[in-house]
């Protein structure tokens, strides 16, 4: 019985040896740079001129958890915009809160608030939603949504 197990443990640790310096011996990662940065497909630097339209009121959503509400995010939200832009508030306010409200409340369903919502990842897919729906409604105008005050009030 001693002869069978011999050669497997021998193997197992010959194994988990080579996988260990393997990893270990791993070439470093090539540096970062800014310029490489400027070429990511999530950055688009921001043009000259751009113009911020706050939206005014906060957004409410809430976040639901076994049947309830657990907790409720509020926000407030602004759009860059480009300079011959034309909309306003007047216009398309009702619109884009209608439209900000689905893509907040599809995130919220999806789990986006739950946890560490504040990470340069969870803003950044948060964001990313907020300004396709934006671009869908208005169209190219839209350089970005900002999300200007972000705050999450527990139940």
């Amino acid at each position: 019985m001693k002869k069978l197990i011999l050669p497997i443990v021998l193997g197992l640790v010959g194994l988990t040896g080579g996988a260990g310096a393997g990893w270990m011996l791993r070439p470093a990662p090539p540096p970062v740079d800014a310029e490489s940065l400027a070429d990511a497909p999530d950055y688009v630097p921001p043009p000259t001129g751009l113009e911020t339209l706050q939206l005014p009121n906060r957004f409410v959503v809430p976040v639901l958890g076994e049947g309830s509400v657990r907790s409720m995010m509020i926000m407030n939200l602004a759009l860059e915009l480009t300079p011959d832009h034309g909309i306003t508030l007047a216009r398309h306010e009702a619109r884009m809160r209608s439209i900000f409200l689905q893509a907040l409340f599809d995130h919220s369903n999806l789990g986006g608030f739950d946890g560490v919502y504040t990470s340069g990842e969870a803003l950044l897919t948060l964001r990313r939603t907020l300004r396709e729906a934006a671009r869908a409604e208005l169209g190219d105008v839209v350089h970005d949504v900002l999300i200007t005050e972000i705050l999450r009030q527990e139940s």
